[in-house]
């Protein structure tokens, strides 16, 4: 793939209100769990990861801050980072109960006002859930290629939502004491400057593929699920790995999105069973939701935002790590960055 690089992050998430005090946070393993305002099915009230913003924003305007935070943290860092450059805005999917944001123009405006833009700025929307992060790096790199450099990826979305929170303890996957299988929900933000020029994180291969065998298929014999072969995240770090020359025992860390729930660390296991072929040490696995729940879309900038972080103190051992985020549809996204 052609090159591309990740040149600075801005971070606002439950554990800290920029990037640095997240990604140190995440590194000691702190998490930013509390009560939330929503009461689970026993009469107690839920687990959930919000972020400590100054005043209690609901609604888009909450988002609208969440955003801006990320964005203004990531202008400290490179002042030219919102002149005029795009913005792949990563959110939910289209079809997901309580998704926080529908009207990315009125965000669009919000942002303007807040970070004191004279224009709004420009949004192009990736409604994939949480790989949209990797659906916005390929499309980062195709814009680059063609000359619009740098390209700026935001990840943004929440799932405590009153309508997600009721969805989501309908279908019993929400963690609390009547079910240890379940996710913490959370909230998150988080940008990235991508450039052609070289910077502290490069992203040396990309793979997009579909998981038939999702979480809520019902495609096999009478209605029952198909098995679960991971299929889609075997084929997703196949071609990130291809493109990035390296094997699977090369890997010196993995870092995902792993929301909490058994299905997910299965697949992690499965894509692994089935594409290491070389003895190796054992790679660590980092996951987000440790620290933060289930962020949804903003998933896949959070990871790049840790990575680069990571390498730039030099906490990361040299080598290639790859990133996984995948979706209740079955969309999978992976991607192996390097240290520079």
């Amino acid at each position: 793939m052609s090159s591309l690089y990740i040149q600075a992050a801005g971070m606002v998430t439950c554990v800290g209100l920029d990037a640095a005090s997240s990604c140190a946070a995440m590194r000691g393993r702190l998490d930013g769990f509390a009560e939330s305002r929503f009461m689970g099915p026993d009469g107690e009230w839920l687990k959930g990861a919000a972020v400590p913003l100054p005043r209690n924003w609901i609604g888009l305007k909450r988002m609208a801050h969440l955003a801006a935070g990320a964005l203004a943290d990531l202008r400290r860092q490179h002042h030219a980072a919102l002149d005029g450059a795009p913005i792949l805005l990563c959110l939910a999917e289209e079809t997901r109960p309580g998704r926080p944001i529908a009207d990315p123009t009125a965000l669009a405006g919000l942002l303007a006002d807040i970070l004191g833009l004279t224009t709004p700025p420009r949004l192009q929307i990736i409604a994939h859930g949480r790989p949209s992060g990797f659906v916005a790096l390929d499309r980062a790199r195709r814009l680059i290629a063609a000359g619009e450099d740098p390209v700026v990826i935001l990840g943004l979305d929440s799932y405590l939502t009153a309508q997600s929170i009721a969805h989501y303890l309908g279908q019993n996957r929400l963690l609390h004491p009547a079910n240890a299988n379940g996710f913490i929900p959370g909230e998150a933000a988080a940008a990235i400057l991508c450039t052609a020029a070289p910077g502290p994180l490069r992203v040396a291969g990309l793979g997009l593929a579909r998981e038939p065998a999702h979480i809520y298929n019902t495609e096999g014999e009478n209605g029952q699920p198909l098995p679960m072969r991971a299929e889609g995240m075997t084929r997703a770090h196949e071609m990130a790995l291809a493109q990035a020359g390296c094997r699977h025992s090369d890997l010196v860390l993995k870092m995902g999105d792993l929301i909490g729930e058994a299905y997910w660390f299965k697949q992690m296991a499965l894509a692994m069973l089935r594409l290491q072929r070389e003895r190796s040490p054992v790679q660590p696995i980092w996951s987000l939701a440790a620290s933060l729940g289930n962020i949804g879309a903003a998933a896949g900038p959070v990871l790049l935002a840790w990575a680069m972080t990571a390498a730039v103190r030099g906490y990361v051992p040299p080598g290639p790590i790859i990133l996984e985020a995948s979706g209740d549809d079955g969309a999978c996204g992976a991607a192996v960055v390097h240290r520079t």
